[in-house]
């Protein structure tokens, strides 16, 4: 069963999947299957040490492995039987973002530059990067991952991030006036510096900037609906939603509009840019009114 397991791993390679989690679940259930005697993936023993898992999430996680695996496998082989993929019954929970208004950008932004040491690089480096993942919807790890050569004419080039995919985000002029703003207040530094640094020169750290960030949305007083504080990857929800209230009208442009998103953003696939949806008011108003031009033009007909 290794050996069907390493060359599932390397195929789900080759097309851009880490598969680094998924190559610690399979080989701990081909040692289990082993010990069992099993060669074949057999559903009871499948079901059997998914239930080793200490929550139903994981539990779920670790079946949904094997029977990614089986399906794979099955093409050439179909000893291996398919476990029911939802035998503990888990469901995915998509947490409620909170989608920030313009106005609360702002403000996070004005109170960035108030960061001591008010003449240092610090604040200015703050602010920026928040401009920059609400004007772009990059992903935190990707704006901290930027080097000074990954900042072109074009846009930015975002390397080998999600799935190992590489792509160039374009930027409005605005957002290219501010983030020149920032490189030459940074200073010069070599193609592979990092574009966000802090205050010894370093790569910025994720955690600094989430608890720099997480003290700014106290202070300047931004509440979500939910019991929960709004978080720095709220601003790529908040990103998704403005692009999608963008959109033109038409039915056939707003299918191309959001291919053209989902592409912008690094997802695989448009699904993965639906999770990024959230049903605002301002949006529901559009779909209302998108609805009810529909209905007109159908009734004129």
């Amino acid at each position: 069963m290794l050996d069907a397991i390493e060359t599932y791993l390397a195929l789900r390679r080759t097309t851009g999947f880490a598969m680094s989690t998924a190559e610690h679940l399979l080989k701990s259930f081909a040692v289990f299957a082993a010990e069992r005697g099993q060669t074949y993936v057999e559903t009871k023993t499948a079901i059997d040490w998914a239930a080793l898992g200490p929550s139903v999430a994981q539990r779920d996680a670790r079946l949904r492995a094997v029977c990614r695996f089986v399906r794979h496998v099955r093409v050439e082989d179909v000893g291996h039987e398919l476990p029911p993929a939802n035998h503990f019954g888990a469901r995915k929970k998509r947490r409620t973002p909170h989608i920030y208004t313009t106005d609360e950008i702002s403000r996070l932004v004005e109170a960035a530059l108030r960061l001591r040491p008010t003449r240092g690089l610090r604040p200015h480096t703050q602010a920026t990067l928040i401009a920059l993942l609400s004007s772009t919807g990059l992903r935190i790890s990707e704006a901290l991952k930027l080097t000074i050569a990954d900042v072109t004419r074009d846009g930015l080039l975002v390397r080998e991030t999600k799935f190992r995919k590489t792509r160039l985000v374009p930027l409005h002029d605005t957002a290219v006036a501010g983030l020149q703003r920032y490189l030459a207040r940074r200073g010069p530094g070599s193609d592979d510096d990092p574009v966000f640094i802090d205050k010894r020169g370093r790569p910025l750290r994720y955690i600094a900037v989430k608890e720099t960030f997480d003290r700014l949305v106290d202070k300047v007083g931004i509440r979500s609906t939910t019991a929960r504080r709004p978080r720095l990857h709220d601003l790529r929800h908040t990103f998704a939603v403005r692009a999608l209230q963008g959109s033109p009208t038409g039915r056939g442009r707003c299918g191309a509009h959001m291919a053209a998103l989902a592409t912008y953003m690094g997802h695989v696939n448009i699904y993965a840019t639906y999770w990024y949806l959230e049903a605002t008011p301002d949006l529901l108003r559009d779909v209302a009114m998108a609805s009810e031009a529909f209905m007109s033009e159908g009734r004129s007909a």
